[in-house]
């Protein structure tokens, strides 16, 4: 269902079982997959490509341009996935120059007010709360949780099930499976209900809470504590996880800056 009062250029691409409410703009380089549902007063810029079945809700703009300095005007891109929710006055830039992109996975819940900037790259079965804005070239790995009103700067890495508490403002690397909060941020614990409901074991996440016991709490590098979980802490591909993305920060990691 299209309605008449939308504006939606015949060179849009649009798949089955669309619904597109009154007062919709949609511009020409755009494709909509099946099954999606598109609320009043909603942009699709150039360059929006959506999957299935997601549901964008009034006065979100999607596709914008890139609030970058170096955005010269040229065709750039960004990609959802399936199956997300992204409620009003949401807006996401896209990519900054053409062989890059704004990519968003499957299954991510996208509250309120929040601002996804240029070349922001966000996996699965994320939740970005109430208000919070994402700087350029930020990277969301699978199940991350963030708050509301949480304000991420450019270039910041967070890791899988990683939660970040209302208000904090990031500008370092965040690990897999912490809690992180307070201002300056700070290292709060495990995330042990996602690690639960992800069937990570108690036994498992003991391991991980010893490896964070050497990271934050020793008295050595961030490289040599990096040394000291290979050595000490039993194998699992969630200490995998914790060694490989620590190794490759280029910020440095929270609390150990």
């Amino acid at each position: 269902m299209i309605s008449e009062k939308a504006i939606v250029s015949p060179k849009a691409q649009i798949g089955n079982n669309v619904t597109i409410y009154p007062f919709v703009y949609i511009e020409d380089d755009v494709v909509i997959g099946d099954n999606c549902i598109i609320y009043p007063f909603v942009s699709l810029m150039n360059g929006t490509r959506l999957g299935k079945g997601n549901k964008i809700h009034q006065n979100t703009v999607l596709g914008a341009i890139p609030q970058d300095f170096s955005y010269r005007g040229e065709a750039t891109v960004m990609v959802i996935g399936d199956n997300n929710i992204i409620r009003e006055n949401v807006v996401i830039n896209r990519a900054t120059f053409p062989d890059g992109e704004t990519r968003i996975g499957n299954n991510n819940f996208i509250m309120e007010g929040v601002h996804l900037s240029h070349d922001v790259k966000i996996g699965d079965g994320c939740v970005f709360g109430y208000g919070t804005k994402i700087a350029g070239d930020c990277v969301f790995n699978n199940g991350v949780i963030l708050s509301s009103n949480v304000i991420v700067n450019p270039r910041v890495r967070i890791g899988t099930a990683a939660m970040i508490s209302s208000g904090c403002r990031i500008s370092y690397d965040v690990p897999p499976f912490i809690v992180a909060n307070d201002n300056p941020v700070r290292y709060g614990g495990l995330n042990s209900t996602v690690l639960t409901n992800y069937g990570v074991d108690e036994k498992i996440q003991k391991h991980i809470a010893n490896a964070y016991r050497l990271i934050f709490h020793g008295h050595t590098s961030v490289f040599d504590a990096v040394n000291q979980v290979e050595e000490q802490v039993p194998d699992s591909e969630e200490i995998q996880d914790i060694v490989r993305f620590i190794r490759d920060t280029e910020l440095g990691i929270i609390g150990r800056e």
